[in-house]
Parts: C-alpha cells; sequence; structure tokens
C-alpha cells in the first residue's frame, strides 16, 4: 500500500472514508475492510442479499460523516500518545515517575519561596496526585494491549492532566476562584445537557451538592474532585477508543 505520506492530502483523506465506511460493512457483511487474498471483497449474490447490502451501506454513510471529525481527533490522539510512550521506553516507568517528581518538585519548592504556605501545601498535594498519575499511565502503558491502555493508561492520563489543579484549588482557598467557579459552571452545564436524558440531572442534584459534598466527613472539596475524577475516566476511555479506532482504519505502518 502506497504510504500516506507520499500522496495528496485529499487522497488520504479518501482512503481513511473508505476504509471508515468499510469498517461499518464489515460489522454485518464479511471481507470489506480486508478482502481475502484467495476469495477477494464479498458481494452480494441474491436481490435480498443486494437489497440488503446496499441498504446498510446507505445507512452508514451519514454515520461515517459524524464519525470521521472523531477519527481526527483519534489520530491526533495517538501521535501525541506516541511521543510519551517513547519517551517511557527511553526513561522506563520510574524514569518517568523521576521526570515527573522534578518537575513537579521544583513547582512546588518554587511555591515554598513565593507563596504562602496553605497555597505551597496545595500545589504539593496536587504534585503528588500528578506523580502517581502519571507513573500509573506510564506502567499500564507499558504492560501493553490495547484493552489494557483503553481501559487504565488513558484514564490515569487525564487524571494526571485534570486533577492536580482541582486538588490545588480546593486545599488553597487563593486558586479556588480560578478553577473551582469554573467547575461548578462546568458541572451546571454538564447536568442541564448530557445529563438531562431521564432526569438523570435532577436525580444528582437531589442527592448531592457539588460545593458542601464531603464536609460531613471533614473533606471539604472533595465533590469536585469526584466531579472530574468521574470526567477524567470517561474521557479517557473515549479518547483510547478513538485511537483504537485510528489503529483500526489507518494501522501505524501505514501513518
Amino acid at each position: 500500500m502506497e504510504r500516506r505520506g507520499q500522496i495528496g492530502l485529499v487522497e488520504a483523506l479518501l482512503l481513511d472514508v473508505v476504509r471508515l465506511h468499510e469498517t461499518w460493512m464489515e460489522v454485518v457483511f464479511p471481507r470489506q475492510l480486508d478482502p481475502s487474498a484467495v476469495l477477494g471483497k464479498w458481494k452480494p449474490e441474491t436481490a435480498v442479499q443486494s437489497v440488503g447490502y446496499y441498504l446498510w451501506a446507505l445507512l452508514g454513510a451519514p454515520l461515517v460523516a459524524v464519525t470521521y471529525p472523531l477519527l481526527l481527533v483519534g489520530f491526533a490522539t495517538r501521535f501525541y500518545a506516541a511521543k510519551l510512550d517513547s519517551a517511557v521506553a527511553r526513561f522506563g516507568v520510574v524514569g518517568a515517575v523521576i521526570v515527573a517528581t522534578v518537575v513537579w518538585g521544583s513547582l512546588t519548592v518554587l511555591a515554598h519561596f513565593q507563596l504562602p504556605t496553605d497555597v505551597m501545601l496545595g500545589i504539593g498535594l496536587a504534585s503528588i496526585v500528578a506523580v502517581v498519575s502519571a507513573g500509573l499511565a506510564a506502567g499500564f502503558s507499558k504492560v501493553g494491549g490495547r484493552f489494557v491502555s483503553v481501559l487504565l493508561a488513558y484514564p490515569f492520563a487525564m487524571t494526571a492532566f485534570f486533577l492536580p489543579p482541582v486538588v490545588a484549588a480546593v486545599l488553597t482557598p487563593a486558586l479556588s476562584s480560578a478553577v473551582l467557579d469554573p467547575s461548578y459552571e462546568l458541572a451546571r452545564w454538564i447536568l442541564d445537557t448530557f445529563l438531562a436524558v431521564g432526569g438523570i440531572n435532577e436525580t444528582l442534584r437531589g442527592a448531592f451538592d457539588l460545593e458542601t459534598f464531603g464536609q460531613q466527613w471533614g473533606l471539604p472539596g472533595l465533590g469536585y474532585v469526584l466531579m472530574w475524577i468521574g470526567i477524567s475516566v470517561p474521557l479517557g476511555w473515549f479518547l483510547g477508543l478513538l485511537v483504537a479506532l485510528a489503529d483500526l482504519i489507518r494501522p501505524k505502518a501505514d501513518d
């Protein structure tokens, strides 16, 4: 197969769209995505098969149009994930943890000399969250296997990205307005859009209060922490699935 770097952008996009549609066809009909070298691509032989085949193809067309932009996100995510994987391969999991510790530890030391004690402690604990999450993400990515990467590596990577500033803001009143106030507005928007189906938003509003949840156990701000974990994990799964789709449509050997 001709490498995509040696053909035009339009041709490369067309190849991706065709393979994405063939993946859809493969759900019902055999030998669509990767035809057999001997038997070739399966084609309908009867009128009933033809009707079903072309109806399924027409049904897949709008789905491909909606899915392809997400596939591009998968390509981009795979590109940057590969950069991180190559760094982990060079330094190892322990080395990656050491690098994260040095970076976040330097930030904590800087905060110690420049900021009040409560701010420094908040950033220090956020650094611990970031280092642990980054180490777990790197470790699970080294285990290998698409399932482990999607299930664990990507969620921990998202947690390493999102959770540290939330932890710092929960523990540091000076930072709360910059992080927690937008988080509250985001939570309200999610409840009013994605979780409005079936009254899920009203159930959650009745059961939990984002700002006060956790105070009864002496853990103020726990609601914000759980909220961002609840965002990071499914977002990691979503991006991991997009990368898996990108691997299926455009295998790494063809990049």
